[in-house]
């Protein structure tokens, strides 16, 4: 075989591995955001939900975002050991992790069986899910960016992104068909349970893909000059905390629009407009399909115009939508609410895609997965964590919708300010820097 064709191979192998690992990733975590918008709160917060249904969901919301607080913990870990002992094995790691914790909450008892060990029980798997999902963005974007010609950064960092709308669909879409298949008292009984119990077979198949890619070629060369022997999370904090805060504020708009989609927008159209849930679970499914195309484009068209123009017109295209988005949602009829939600997927799809490549830009080879993973986490308690929450609660206090535009329009801003602060970085180098091979070779003749 020749080594162009071996190469090629080599590369569909790693983009496969970095995708399919997201994609059960992010399947396993909007299982949970969307059961929690319609069935989770009454089985696990019964009382509560029978006293005072508003607050209830707002503490339903809250149990999404509380794994959020744990992201950064997982991203310090999982960085700190894969920029230490490589991306690969860190990437399993967390793979079986956040197979496992889903699982076992397909297996959990209700309130009704056990009372308030349900829902602390519930808490736990939860935290154990976020401390997973903050290490495995980090490593699979790493080892997309990282084996991709320079080229294609961009191009090759958007397979591990794609992985949000690809999990969206196989969530929403098998929660549709559960939804049709079954009555709605099988499935509350029984039904919401099949999700989180299929992930075991997701998890097989993801690892057997991941297993067969080899090691990034940046941490391989770390590896030859040593530079694993350092303490990256400490150098992390010390030098390099405003790439770290820019990562972070760069984030925040993206996630917090994509979970009104995958929480806020199920919990908002069934609850308060009174959509049937079925039809909405089809629309939303359709949306993610938009959001899995265009974060494809956005990280080919910053292979071409650049990663910061690339983010500017995706978060144009969400500042610009909020409003009119809303105006259609409300009007509560279902072709609209599909057309409303499928243009913002436009906007995060362009804003999603470049994020592997640009992140991966901003940091030093031997730093890369600290860096990269805890901004992610932190972007996202800042941005999605209580987006659905904070939607809920100026819902309930306002009364307007319109007021939930207002807050991503704000969060907007905040996000084009720090792409703008960061500035171009396409074509920046990947590979182990000078510095790094001077400490090295200091470290060697000492």
């Amino acid at each position: 075989m020749s080594s162009n064709a071996s190469r090629t191979q080599e590369e569909r192998r790693v983009l496969a591995g970095t995708l399919v690992g997201t994609t059960i990733e992010w399947y396993d975590f909007f299982i949970f955001a969307q059961l929690t918008a319609t069935l989770l709160t009454p089985l696990f917060l019964e009382p509560l939900g029978e006293a005072n249904p508003g607050v209830a969901q707002v503490l339903s919301f809250a149990m999404i975002g509380i794994s959020f607080f744990f992201r950064p913990l997982g991203a310090v870990v999982a960085g700190h050991l894969g920029d230490r002992y490589g991306r690969k094995r860190i990437l399993v790691l967390t793979l079986i992790l956040m197979g496992v914790a889903t699982a076992a909450i397909g297996l959990l008892p209700t309130y009704a069986s056990i009372g308030v060990a349900a829902p602390i029980l519930l808490v736990l798997l939860r935290v154990i899910q976020g401390f997973s999902a903050g290490g495995e963005w980090g490593g699979a974007a790493l080892m997309a960016v990282e084996h991709a010609p320079e080229h294609r950064r961009g191009y090759f960092g958007a397979y591990p992104q794609i992985g949000v709308p690809i999990g969206m669909i196989l969530a929403t879409g098998l929660l549709y068909i559960l939804r049709v298949a079954l009555s709605p008292e099988a499935f509350t009984a029984w039904g919401w349970r099949i999700p989180f119990l299929l992930s075991i077979a997701l998890i097989f198949v993801g690892y057997m893909i991941r297993r067969a890619v080899e090691e990034s070629p940046v941490f391989k060369q770390l590896s030859l000059r040593k530079a694993s022997e350092h303490t990256p999370l400490r150098e992390l904090m010390t030098g390099h905390t405003k790439q770290v805060l820019q990562a972070a504020l760069i984030f925040i708009s993206n996630n917090a629009a994509g979970y009104l989609v995958i929480a806020f927008f199920i919990s908002y159209t069934t609850k308060v407009l009174e959509m049937p849930l079925a039809p909405i679970l089809l629309a939303t499914t359709i949306g993610s399909v938009g959001w899995l195309i265009f974060t494809l484009v956005g990280g080919w068209l910053s292979d071409k115009i650049g990663r910061r123009n690339t983010f500017v017109i995706g978060y144009a295209l969400v500042f610009v939508w909020m409003i009119p988005m809303f105006l259609l949602v409300d009007t509560g009829n279902i072709v609209l609410y599909g057309v409303a939600i499928f243009v913002l997927t436009v906007g995060l799809g362009l804003s999603y895609g470049p994020q592997s490549a640009m992140y991966a830009e901003m940091f030093p080879a031997h730093i890369r997965y600290s860096g990269i993973s805890i901004g992610y986490a932190i972007g996202a308690i800042l941005g999605g964590a209580f987006a659905a929450t904070v939607a809920q609660i100026l819902l309930e206090t306002t009364g307007a919708s319109i007021s939930i535009a207002i807050y991503i329009m704000v969060l907007t801003v905040i996000s084009v300010a720090a792409v703008l602060w960061v500035g171009e970085t396409r074509g920046r180098n990947l590979h182990v820097e000078e510095v790094e091979g001077e400490q090295a070779g200091a470290a060697h003749l000492g």
